[in-house]
């Protein structure tokens, strides 16, 4: 059995849709017959993926915002309108990571940035997309979280705050809206190849993979597959959840994993 989406007259925007998750779920939604609005504060980026979308025959808008400035966010989703005519889904995915310190050697210049990118950035564009699917009366949101969101993150702690604290604005938005014909949920994607962690030296990849029990780093596309499943009508009684897309990272005891040890 093959599943596809039709996502033919539906308006998406995807933030940080410049690269890795954002842009692989910018390109399936556009495969999918959706108009997208890809949102990044980098125009190289965010216009690249513009230019891969029509290249291939879809329907695509660049906006630069910078998801921190909750009036930078409130003026995208209304050109956003203006330009397609309306917001039917949204795919809240900017972030960015934490320093990789123990917590008391974080800075606090570190924290705030963070949480004003990784999470303050969801609550803005919630308050700003909910607005407008009201009107509409419906609309399907999914916020990027983490695995981090649900486990603890070793060294981690502004990264680890920001998806724990995603995660619960999802719940929390989700009971608020229930009743409107708004569904928001939230993916955890695990470790995943995306251009920052393909900067990373080998044996850092290494134990990622390691820590990962089914074996490897996921993909772009399988978190794009989860958001598209996430905002069609497939989840239409789905609302509140927080799916994980991990490799099985948020349920394992890494400590109890011994074959490294026993390797010839």
């Amino acid at each position: 059995m093959s599943v596809t989406y039709d996502f033919s007259g539906k308006v998406a925007i995807v933030t940080g849709g410049g690269s890795g998750i954002g842009r692989a779920t910018a390109q399936a939604f556009a495969s999918a017959g959706a108009k997208v609005a890809v949102a990044d504060i980098s125009v190289e980026n965010g216009q690249g993926t513009v230019d891969l979308i029509r290249n291939s025959g879809g329907v695509a808008q660049f906006y630069k915002v910078d998801v921190s400035s909750e009036e930078a966010v409130t003026k995208a989703i209304e050109a956003v309108v203006n330009e397609f005519g309306s917001l039917d889904i949204a795919h809240n995915n900017a972030g960015i990571e934490s320093d990789i310190v123990p917590l008391a050697d974080l800075s606090s210049d570190n924290w705030k940035r963070v949480l004003d990118v990784n999470l303050s950035s969801v609550f803005y564009c919630l308050k700003a997309e909910i607005r407008q699917m009201l009107k509409q009366g419906k609309g399907a949101i999914v916020n990027t979280a983490s695995a981090s969101g649900l486990i603890g993150g070793y060294r981690l702690g502004a990264y680890t705050a920001t998806k724990h604290g995603v995660v619960g604005l999802t719940k929390a938005a989700a009971i608020d809206y229930a009743n409107t014909g708004i569904r928001i949920n939230a993916i955890c994607p695990g470790p995943i190849d995306t251009p920052f962690l393909a900067e990373l030296p080998q044996p850092m990849r290494d134990r990622l993979i390691f820590g990962t029990p089914i074996g490897r780093l996921g993909k772009p596309e399988e978190m794009a597959r989860s958001v598209l499943w996430l905002s069609s009508d497939d989840a239409s009684y789905v609302t509140g959840h927080s799916l994980s897309v991990d490799g099985a990272v948020a349920v394992t005891a890494v400590g109890t994993r011994m074959d490294d040890l026993f390797a010839s």
